[in-house]
């Protein structure tokens, strides 16, 4: 399913507004552990920006984003960065990456498009390359305001990252409420 929600300008511009005060910063000093300063990411679903501006100040980032919407957004903003129109499922370029980060992202993937996005991700990654991925921990899937949002658990992350990737972090934290998001970060086989 594509979602539709983050076609239009006024959709991005609510979707800005409403992110506000939200940014990765837990999850950027976890990967620090893991990822030394001046490595190469790609950040998956950039969005406003808010991470990626957070991630700029250790790495070399790539910004992307499927919202041809947000791309101009991030443009405008950052002329002197690279984005790139990606699809979080097929992961289109040439480019090879040191870590590749996202944060509530690829939970608007299916099952399978998770799947096929995680054995993209081993492709585009160099040797040793390290993943941090961020998803809200539940059961089962909904549509909101038209958007999928497949929820996983430590479990299906689990199962679904371990065949790829050995598992360095694996863990519950609280966004909104005390066990409501998972963390994963991984480093290639």
């Amino acid at each position: 399913m594509e979602d539709q929600y983050y076609k239009t300008s006024e959709s991005v511009k609510e979707y800005i507004a409403a992110a506000q005060g939200f940014d990765g910063q837990r999850l950027i000093q976890k990967l620090h552990k893991f990822l030394p300063s001046g490595s190469t990411v790609l950040e998956i679903g950039s969005g406003p920006g808010t991470d990626f501006q957070l991630l700029k100040k250790a790495y070399s980032v790539v910004g992307s984003d499927f919202s041809e919407q947000f791309i101009a957004h991030l443009e405008k903003k950052n002329p002197n960065d690279l984005f790139l129109h990606l699809d979080a499922e097929t992961l289109q370029t040439d480019k090879k990456f040191d870590a590749i980060y996202s944060n509530k992202v690829l939970q608007h993937l299916t099952n399978d498009g998770l799947k096929n996005s995680i054995s993209r991700q081993k492709d585009i990654l160099k040797p040793e390359g390290i993943i941090c991925h961020s998803f809200w921990k539940g059961e089962g899937d909904e549509i909101f305001k038209g958007m999928l949002v497949n929820y996983q658990t430590s479990g299906s992350i689990k199962e679904m990252f371990q065949k790829d990737f050995k598992l360095l972090i694996p863990e519950e934290y609280a966004e909104f409420e005390e066990g409501d998001s998972l963390l994963v970060i991984g480093k290639k086989k």
